[in-house]
């Protein structure tokens, strides 16, 4: 009899992710910027790693791939936090969620995967769902670009950064695993730093807060709570088949949409609805195909 632990592991993870927007918000109405938090966050994550694995610094400059992992990962954090904060919660996941749709673009071009029918018939289904859930409600192409907002735009960068780190994670897959992490993290933080640093000089971004006993300590929670999750996560993937992996993971929609919408911070349409319930069948069909067919 198989253990369960693997699938919980990701079940928590899934859980710890999708219930992430709440701590961000709760965050931002202390006065700490989703951008500021990301980075103050993940530097007491790279801090605790350097002080269990002070040999990560030597495997990082060992494999200079790494930089381009730290930078799709970084972007990919630093979009999905932002939106998910100022966001309608249930559409920026649905967008997020593109990226298996990028992942098979992707693949293609840097990893020279071909795509087959099936790869190319998810391609199209996904997108579909992208303009079902985006699709206003007086319609219109035009009005469908006017109706796009910051929310939406840093979500389908984020899904995008989010399969190029997927794709340069595979395409790295010979790095010592604490290394493609530690460059994860830190481009995380350095990513954080950078955007939030460009954002205040054009007034997008408020400066750094004065110490306020709220967002300290929901910060200090959710890095926890985001290590903790990783440490699931690897766990998890490690031990159970790729495709399953990927379906379980599918239920971190089901934990951001559920929660958000009990919370006031979605409403449901039905061409959300409908959107998205082709993001996630196409999502779903691709996690039951094996990743070298496409």
């Amino acid at each position: 009899m198989h253990s369960p632990l693997p699938a919980l592991a990701l079940l928590f993870n899934a859980f710890v992710w999708g219930l992430s927007w709440w701590p961000f918000r709760q965050m931002q109405g202390a006065g700490l910027h989703p951008l500021w938090a990301t980075a103050l966050m993940y530097c007491a994550i790279l801090v605790a790693m350097l002080a269990l694995r002070p040999g990560v610094l030597a495997q990082l400059r060992a494999h200079p791939g790494l930089w381009l992992l730290a930078l799709s990962s970084g972007l990919n954090n630093v979009a999905f936090n932002w939106a998910i904060t100022i966001g309608d919660v249930v559409r920026v996941i649905l967008l997020f969620y593109l990226m298996p749709a990028w992942a098979v673009l992707l693949a293609w071009r840097i990893l020279g995967e071909r795509p087959t029918a099936q790869a190319l018939a998810r391609l199209l289904m996904a997108f579909c769902g992208v303009l079902l859930v985006l699709w206003p409600a007086e319609g219109g192409v035009r009005r469908l670009f006017a109706a796009l907002t910051v929310a939406d735009m840093l979500a389908l960068l984020g899904g995008f950064m989010f399969a190029l780190t997927n794709v340069t994670v595979r395409r790295l897959h010979a790095v010592p695993g604490q290394a493609r992490m530690f460059a994860m993290f830190g481009g995380c933080l350095l990513l954080a730093l950078l955007v939030a640093n460009l954002g205040r000089s054009v007034g997008l971004v408020t400066a750094f807060p004065p110490p306020d006993a709220t967002w300290i300590t929901v910060a200090a929670l959710l890095s926890l709570l985001l290590m903790a999750g990783n440490w699931a996560l690897q766990f998890g993937a490690a031990r159970l088949a790729a495709g399953t992996t990927a379906v379980i993971m599918l239920s971190e929609v089901v934990f951001a949409s559920g929660s958000s919408v009990l919370l006031g911070a979605s409403r449901l349409t039905a061409g959300t609805l409908a959107g998205g319930a082709l993001i996630l069948l196409a999502a779903t069909w691709s996690a039951w195909r094996p990743r070298a067919r496409g």
